[in-house]
């Protein structure tokens, strides 16, 4: 293990957002920043999300749960409204989307990948 903690820090104020891209899935106004990347899973189970104002994430489930933490903004998870300093977990298998009207940032704690419910 290496044992240097400048290796295990993250400055996300000198990265920039970067277009967060699925196949198949509308993410447009959504950006991405990875805080730290799973080499088994190839995969980032925490990360930061931006959604521009009117952006939204599609109903999915998490097999693994979620939490989030929102740092800027106000956000709906299905009917129910986050804003700053709100904190969301969700148990294994929860589904529910993400839409906001008026942008926001958001800490996830993602497990495991997402499903996509069509």
């Amino acid at each position: 293990m290496e044992t240097d903690i400048n290796k295990y820090i993250v400055h996300t104020e000198q990265g920039g957002w970067k277009p967060l891209t699925e196949e198949g899935v509308d993410t447009r106004g959504i950006y991405s920043k990875m805080l730290r990347y799973d080499d088994q899973q190839k995969r980032p189970p925490s990360f930061l999300l931006k959604f521009d104002a009117g952006a939204s994430y599609p109903y999915h489930n998490h097999p693994g749960g979620e939490e989030a933490f929102v740092l800027e903004g106000e956000v709906y998870f299905n009917e129910a409204k986050l804003s700053k300093g709100d904190y969301l977990y969700t148990p294994p298998n929860f589904k529910h989307s993400v839409k906001t009207a008026t942008g926001c940032v958001i800490l996830f704690m993602v497990p495991a990948e997402v499903e996509i419910i069509k």
